[in-house]
């Protein structure tokens, strides 16, 4: 009974050594840290979809783009497209207004929505690399707290006359919690990471479907 107390979940990390039990904490931190941007990723690219499906339609229905600008920095609709076309259809009027050549004028609002388009996307995959960093990394420090706890429980044999199971077991299954603990941050880091990428590459396409569009659009007016 004492055998079973000793190698229940809790008390292999009360007992752990305190290397093992900083390593535990770290990718505790790590996990939470992980899950938290996850949440907050999920709802920020379901919006940015929502939001450039609510522009696009306002967009093709083909009003006045005075109007939709008004609009569009009444900040009523859009989000990213939203700042892309009003960074190119405000360029666009203050160029035409000043009696710029057509192909200066485009060319200067291509560059504001560029412009614009960069930083969306910078703001949309913020903290990925940190996504990506805990998937990669913290496998690895569980399995330094793996080997620790093994060389602790091998070092433990030392005073001791005959090796039992029962003498390892419980550094083992210390030394293993380190590793299930690193897989438990990592696995759901690394995926989140790989469907995050996956999602702002779409919506870099539609920014970008959207710019050469509205450029076309642009180009006929000037």
């Amino acid at each position: 009974m004492n055998f079973e107390t000793n190698l229940s979940f809790v008390a292999l990390i009360a007992h752990a050594s305190v290397i093992v039990q900083a390593i535990l904490v770290l990718l505790a931190a790590l996990s939470l840290w992980s899950w938290w941007r996850i949440f907050l990723k999920i709802f920020l690219l379901k919006r940015a979809a929502r939001e450039a499906d609510a522009f696009e339609d306002e967009f093709w229905k083909g009003g006045d783009l005075n109007v939709l600008y008004r609009e569009a920095g009444e900040a009523q609709i859009g989000g990213g497209l939203q700042h892309i076309f009003a960074a190119g259809f405000r360029e666009f009027s203050k160029h035409r207004r000043q009696g710029s050549p057509s192909p200066v004028t485009l060319d200067a609002a291509r560059r504001a929505m560029r412009a614009a388009y960069q930083r969306e996307i910078d703001a949309i995959e913020a903290h990925l690399s940190g996504l990506a960093t805990v998937g990669s990394v913290s496998p690895y420090i569980g399995l330094f707290g793996t080997v620790w706890g093994i060389m602790n429980a091998f070092r433990g044999l030392e005073n001791v006359s005959q090796a039992t199971l029962a003498n390892v077991a419980p550094g083992i299954a210390e030394a293993l919690i380190a590793t299930a603990i690193g897989l438990f941050a990592a696995i759901p880091a690394f995926v989140a990471y790989n469907r995050f990428t996956h999602d702002v590459d779409r919506l870099a396409v539609r920014y970008e479907t959207f710019i050469e569009e509205f450029s076309n659009i642009l180009q006929r007016q000037g």
